[in-house]
């Protein structure tokens, strides 16, 4: 931990954690919510608990979020004085409906930042309920649903609590071992300690699996680097796009660096991957082969895929055989993996926040979290018992593969920016828009840059 700067005390956070347990090693770098400014902590009510009442769950449209509602019958019977309603919405709509509902007076009680706005966002906009009194008055201890205390500190601000770590996220490699043994490649390394898994190596293996054909149906291509949002993948190169008064200044960054020669450079690397090396396929190509919302690599049409470990949930069900690889060495000697930490949150307008604690601490259980892996397709817990669980969830992947991957990821970690910058879901729509004209090769990174750096300027100042 030593030298490394606030900006990535978060991750050394998460990696002082998860060395001590034994779900995942290691000390990455990072922020913590405590770095962000102070917002309205909001008292919330506090119920009767001898009345009856129903609580609401706000949650994404979809099986691995939606599983929740299997667990609500056990909760209920054990809690007769309370009533769990689950409200959903699809992914691109859950930050505006969320906005609707609280608008409207009928806030959620529970929830998480599953859309594109992060916990920077709700807090700014004081959205949260401050959970410190709830958890002193119910004695609630990390120590009880084997959550590392460092996790809990994440979303802390100034010794007060806003949120219970449930689950996270990396960034890992999947590849196809079917196209490896057809091409003759050797398998990647799981060990984020091996120093021979480098980026450039990483190309030379996907251009021994690329096959570029008139037939679509022939055609292959070696790797899609997917790394972390658009903004953040500069950061694999060792190219910092945000200012480091962002962690210390409410996810407010006073300079942003994306026409810097270093984030160009950063992100022609990856661009590269498709227009000069030609060994990852055009958006255009992967929408035409597996559909708009599909995944190529889940059509046996990629060798290695690195995105999130969210990826990792559906590999019961991929059509040839799978395996689970460390993100490789790109020069940055600190950061290789993204973190995605998801807290439950209780909402300021809830009305009955004690309640809503007595579900949260219910999906915290060990018995439960071991339950949603399952119930989920592979959700990955923060309770360090059920982590154990979780690596063995995965048919015909080495248990001991998806452990190493964990620990590695972890210590290389880096917590997600749309968690703690302020305004991120109008900074990633805004860059999904400015880079397309990039992603099909119609603009260059010289004539867009200076456009997405005015505008994410623009931005952070609202």
């Amino acid at each position: 931990m030593n030298n490394i700067t606030k900006s990535k005390r978060y991750a050394l956070l998460l990696a002082t954690a998860l060395t001590v347990t034994t779900i995942l090693a290691g000390c990455g770098g990072g922020k913590s919510a405590g770095n962000v400014a102070d917002g309205d902590s909001g008292a919330g009510n506090t119920g009767d608990p001898g009345k009856q009442v129903t609580i609401s769950h706000y949650t994404i449209d979809s099986e691995d979020r939606t599983f929740i509602e299997k667990l609500i019958p056990d909760f209920e019977k054990a809690h007769p004085n309370i009533k769990v309603k689950v409200e959903k919405a699809p992914y691109e709509q859950f930050d505006s409906k969320l906005q609707t509902l609280i608008a409207g007076g009928n806030s959620p009680d529970v929830t998480s930042h599953y859309g594109y706005g992060g916990f920077a966002e709700y807090y700014n906009k004081g959205m949260l309920l401050d959970l410190t009194d709830l958890i002193k008055e119910d004695g609630f201890k990390a120590e009880d649903y084997s959550i590392p205390e460092n996790l809990m500190k994440i979303y802390t601000v100034n010794g007060h609590t806003y949120g219970i770590p449930v689950n996270m996220y990396v960034t890992l490699m999947l590849y196809n071992k079917d196209m490896f043994d057809a091409a003759g490649v050797s398998y990647p390394p799981s060990d984020y300690e091996d120093k021979s898994w480098t980026f450039d190596r990483m190309v030379e293996d996907a251009r021994k699996m690329t096959l570029v054909s008139d037939d679509i149906a022939k055609t292959q291509y070696g790797v899609d680097f997917t790394w972390a949002e658009r903004d953040m993948r500069p950061l694999y190169f060792g190219a910092e796009p945000y200012s480091e008064d962002t962690w210390t200044n409410g996810g407010v960054p006073s300079e942003t660096h994306f026409d810097s020669p270093e984030v160009i450079a950063a992100y022609q690397k990856l661009f590269d991957l498709v227009f000069k090396e030609k060994v990852s396929p055009t958006s255009e190509w992967s929408k035409s082969v597996a559909g708009q919302n599909g995944d190529p690599f889940v059509a046996g049409k990629i060798g290695m895929s690195i995105g999130g470990s969210w990826n990792l949930a559906g590999a019961n069900d991929f059509p040839f055989k799978i395996g689970v690889a460390a993100v490789p060495w790109g020069g940055n000697d600190k950061v290789r993996s993204t973190l995605f930490v998801d807290p439950l949150l209780i909402l300021k307008d809830s009305k009955h926040p004690k309640e809503a604690f007595e579900w949260i601490k219910y999906l915290m259980t060990t018995e439960v979290q071991e339950k949603s892996i399952e119930l989920s397709g592979g959700n990955p817990p923060v309770n360090t018992e059920a982590a154990e669980v979780y690596y063995k969830h995965f048919d015909g992947i080495d248990p001991e593969d998806v452990k190493k991957v964990y620990e590695g990821a972890a210590k290389y970690g880096y917590e997600s920016y749309n968690h703690l910058i302020t305004n991120y879901s109008q900074i990633n729509d805004m860059f999904i828009n400015e880079l397309q004209p990039v992603e099909t090769g119609h603009k260059t990174l010289e004539e867009v840059m200076p456009v997405i750096q005015k505008k994410v300027t623009e931005i952070i100042k609202r």
